[in-house]
């Protein structure tokens, strides 16, 4: 399937829910402590939790990257998890050229079978293509970031326009295949027009919501008339609701108050 199409068919809400993925040993319930693969039946149970209000995944690879060759393997395992009609994103943040970036591709979307992967856009177009090469995969590039130290670059005048702009039109002009998204935080919902101005068709996953504090009525309401796929991603908020008993139960109740807050439902 074309990913112009799963990105349609995953979010058919306004406003389609990320459940990011980020295991920390020291959060997830005991239960799985005692698991050879607690990272893997964590995030399996949390998947069988949401996916009735989930559009979308995004395991961040840094956390599974940390246990070496054992947590790649839970990784792989909790892709393969993930209902095949859902919107896998590998939150990789790469950001390298020629063969190195052909190899990430490779591994990210050959390796694991992700759907997207998160990139850094700054080390220019030519770091983009071994991405989006294939119209079956794609990128959500990094454009305006939730954590305060983005405004050290992103927010730099260039030619009249802060440079975020000039990255989110660089990445339209590399989107022949309708497989090119942006990142943008929900903590930045004062600058959101200006950026959905700029973005006009690109599919937004945008972070940001629940323990990092973006304002949903404010992002709901910049968001209103925005026609391209919206995928707002919850993390801890969602997948840390209990440690307790009612775990299954208490990350489901999460979600689905989420994504009632996101289409205001």
């Amino acid at each position: 399937m074309l990913l112009s199409e799963k990105l349609k068919s995953t979010c058919t809400s306004k406003i389609g829910l990320c459940v990011g993925l980020d295991p920390v040993i020291d959060r997830i319930p005991e239960k799985f402590h005692n698991s050879k693969e607690p990272f893997y039946e964590f995030c399996k149970t949390v998947v069988e939790s949401t996916s009735d209000v989930a559009s979308a995944y995004k395991p961040n690879l840094a956390f599974f990257e940390a246990l070496g060759a054992d947590g790649w393997i839970q990784l792989q395992k909790t892709i393969r998890a993930i209902p095949k009609e859902k919107l896998v994103i590998a939150d990789a943040k790469r950001g390298d050229i020629g063969n190195t970036a052909k190899a990430y591709s490779k591994a990210l979307f050959e390796g694991l079978n992700a759907d997207m992967t998160t990139v850094s856009p700054y080390l220019g177009r030519d770091s983009l293509q071994p991405f989006i090469d294939n119209p079956e995969h794609g990128i959500f590039a990094l454009a305006v970031t939730s954590n305060p130290g983005g405004a050290d670059l992103q927010t730099l005048m260039i030619d009249g326009e802060p440079l975020f702009i000039h990255v989110i039109k660089m990445v339209r002009s590399i989107n022949t295949d309708a497989n090119v998204g942006i990142v943008v935080g929900a903590t930045k919902s004062d600058i959101l027009p200006m950026v959905l101005e700029a973005a006009i068709d690109l599919p937004l996953l945008i972070p940001g919501v629940g323990s990092q504090g973006g304002d949903v009525d404010a992002l709901r309401n910049a968001l209103e008339g925005y026609d391209a796929p919206v995928f707002v991603n919850s993390s801890r908020g969602i997948i840390y609701a209990s440690a307790g008993k009612d775990f299954e139960t208490a990350v489901h109740d999460a979600a689905v108050r989420q994504f009632s807050e996101l289409n205001n439902v």
